[in-house]
């Protein structure tokens, strides 16, 4: 970049740095009008750190500068391409016949693809009462009213696009046998279960509960007509709110399988309006095989869709078991139709991270993120980590391509939130009201705050592990990134069948990532846009052939989200095969404040970055708005198959738990991390072997 770019502002000087030789006048001043932007903002919030002001000011002061340096369309400021700034010579930006604007070299998009209504029967027995409609209001920016009875919102800006994924399980059943007019009503299960007596209500819950898990509910609760009208409710509000361009809605469902207690949970999202008569439920089959092959008898009929695994980490080590759940072994055909059925999986959301564990990844300091060791609807404890965490799954994966030449764990990452409050996007650290309704609604439930209104933690506070309820350890997660080409269902739908995608922990941090061979051309000048990049390399979630006497190039980008901390380091995740062992090493590939990697190591330098526990203050001037390399592995082998993926790692913030102790003006729970390094994921791209 020109020098004239950098050293203006503290907040940009080491992100332009990083910005190589540029040749296009176009792109300088596109970069010039970008870091102008940067600046203005980044001086202001910088100022209002230091004041006394209450959160909400900060907020909307930053939130009102953001939109008068935007342009017209009224966006948050985008992101700048990785390669060549956000207004690029050659992005072929078009209208398409509906008007909707058309990107060739694809904008980002952030997405919740795991949201629940009072149409699930876990939530409304949680008191809540709102709709999928609410879900799509809440996700564009207006105020519903929480379980508690309090307005919430977004603190940031609308979500892009979202699917309602209620359980398929009992689908709109609670809310009608709470309805006088509706014969469930009258069913003796539903005695005293809406009582305005808590003893009661409690008491009829948990009967409910043993026969819900038991899978001995009375016919009536999945009835085909209950199950009907609150299916043609989750249509309706999807039709009434897609709009094409602006805001993307997807029909959708949870298969809620739990096979002796056990989570085998996935999400179940459509391509179009064109959807089955009925969702298909575990109460059918337990097994997500069969859930499969029912997809692929809809795809047949025209209703394309994709199913998505989530809560790995609750499964105690079946989500990616190595043979099938009839107990035959695993075969070529079985990864075929898992893969056609199901290419992504969530890595992150309220219920913890499925990245990894440190029993899994010692030598990876940043594992033990957000981490729920409980398992999913129970509080028993994981004890089974290999088949609960994505990272093994990959690496296991590696080793039946080797062994078997058939691989069943090529996923691609989202993050969504799960939330169970119609809230979708409802990921904000500061901004935190918890996931089920009246059941961890306030900080107290939740073992944020000290117990029985006392100012001091008693001596002998649980840990998460040892809590009896698991949603002290609950994250404040996560988020779905697409790169696609407009903001439609087609194109949000094929982004995610390609695997371009990306998980966030909450913050819209963007990433891109590329592979390929000789991408620096000559005089280590990187391609000017994205279009010279696809020609070349292959994105997130593709695969990488072997080329004969070539090492292979790995583009790495990542802005940051601007209503969120600033950028650390960009690190790579490599997983590979060598003497029949699958292994793992972390390397940061990119360091804020102009910190170098150390070549033993492979190591940034500590940018000593912190916050300010009292106030939730950052450490000033730490951290880059952009990362950006081009990185080449160190130890690469061309006959060893692998895996690259990318993680983006913010400065230290406060946790969500942190926020409700300053609030409450107690100290925060001891037995809880007090701050997180909020990151993002890309999807992997898989390198191809060749020859021995």
């Amino acid at each position: 970049a020109s020098n004239s770019l950098q050293g203006s502002n503290p907040c940009l000087t080491a992100s332009i740095s990083r910005v190589q030789t540029m040749r296009s006048s176009r792109l300088r001043a596109s970069l010039a009008q970008t870091e102008s932007r940067w600046s203005t903002y980044c001086r202001v919030m910088s100022l209002l750190r230091y004041s006394r002001f209450r959160l909400w000011i900060l907020w909307s002061t930053g939130m009102i500068l953001l939109a008068a340096l935007t342009a017209c369309d009224g966006a948050i400021i985008d992101a700048p391409s990785p390669v060549s700034g956000n207004e690029t010579e050659s992005a072929e930006v078009t209208s398409t016949g509906a008007g909707v604007a058309f990107n060739s070299e694809r904008n980002a998009y952030f997405g919740d693809l795991h949201v629940h209504t009072g149409l699930s029967f876990d939530a409304y027995l949680g008191n809540v009462r709102t709709l999928p409609e609410d879900a799509y209001r809440f996700a564009r920016g207006e105020t519903i009213t929480h379980a508690n009875g309090m307005p919430v919102r977004l603190l940031g800006p609308p979500l892009d696009f979202v699917a309602v994924t209620d359980h398929a399980e009992y689908l709109g059943a609670m809310r009608e046998a709470n309805d006088p007019a509706r014969r469930l009503s009258k069913d003796p299960l539903a005695a005293g279960l809406f009582s305005e007596n808590p003893a009661e209500a409690n008491a009829a819950f948990f009967r409910v509960l043993a026969r819900y898990r038991a899978n001995d509910m009375p016919e009536g609760f999945k009835a085909p007509d209950v199950i009907g009208r609150a299916w043609g409710i989750v249509q309706d509000a999807a039709e009434k709110y897609n709009e094409p361009g602006r805001f993307t809605t997807f029909v959708g469902y949870e298969f809620t399988s739990e096979p002796g207690g056990l989570n085998l949970h996935r999400n179940v999202l459509f391509r179009s309006a064109t959807v089955p008569e009925f969702p298909f439920a575990a109460l059918e089959s337990e097994d997500p095989e069969d859930l499969w092959k029912k997809m692929e008898q809809w795809r047949e009929e025209g209703a394309d869709a994709l199913a998505i695994p989530h809560n790995s980490n609750g499964s105690d080590g079946i989500m990616f078991e190595l043979v099938r759940r009839n107990d035959e072994p695993m075969d070529a055909d079985y990864a075929a139709l898992r893969m056609r059925n199901e290419p992504l999986v969530e890595i992150t959301q309220v219920k913890g991270t499925s990245d990894t564990h440190p029993i899994l990844s010692p030598n990876d300091e940043w594992s033990d993120f957000e981490l729920m060791e409980k398992r999913v609807g129970s509080n028993g404890d994981v004890t089974n980590f290999r088949g609960s965490y994505v990272r093994q799954a990959l690496k296991d994966g590696l080793l039946l391509q080797e062994t078997d030449g058939f691989n069943p764990f090529r996923f691609g990452f989202v993050g969504s939130s799960d939330t169970h409050n119609s809230a979708p996007g409802s990921v904000e650290e500061a901004n935190y009201f918890s996931k089920a309704g009246v059941v961890d609604g306030t900080a107290e439930l939740r073992s944020s705050v000290p117990p029985d209104r006392a100012t001091t933690w008693p001596d002998g506070t649980p840990n998460s592990r040892e809590a009896s309820k698991p949603y002290q350890s609950w994250s404040s997660a996560g988020l779905v990134g697409v790169w696609a080409e407009s903001n439609t269902r087609d194109m949000i739908f094929d982004a995610l069948r390609r695997k371009e995608t990306f998980a966030t922990s909450g913050p819209r941090i963007k990433v891109r990532f590329f592979a390929g061979y000789d991408l620096a051309g000559e005089g280590g000048v990187i391609p000017e846009s994205i279009a010279q990049m696809d020609a070349q390399a292959v994105p997130m979630g593709g695969d990488l052939s072997y080329l004969e006497d070539k090492a292979p190039e790995f583009f790495v980008w990542g802005l940051r989200d601007p209503s969120s901390a600033f950028l650390q380091r960009a690190q790579i995740v490599k997983g590979w095969v060598e003497d029949g062992q699958s292994r793992e090493q972390v390397f940061d590939v990119a360091c804020a404040d102009g910190g170098a990697v150390d070549p033993e190591t492979f190591r940034c330098p500590d940018n000593f970055a912190t916050v300010d526990l009292t106030t939730c203050t950052p450490t000033p001037f730490k951290g880059d708005v952009a990362l950006r390399t081009l990185w080449q592995d160190p130890t690469f082998d061309p006959d060893q198959r692998a895996f690259y993926y990318v993680r983006i790692l913010e400065n230290p913030t406060c946790r969500w738990s942190t926020w409700d102790a300053i609030r409450n003006g107690t100290p925060p729970n001891p037995t809880l991390h007090p701050v997180i390094q909020e990151r993002a994921w890309s999807s992997p791209i898989w390198y191809e072997s060749g020859p021995t």
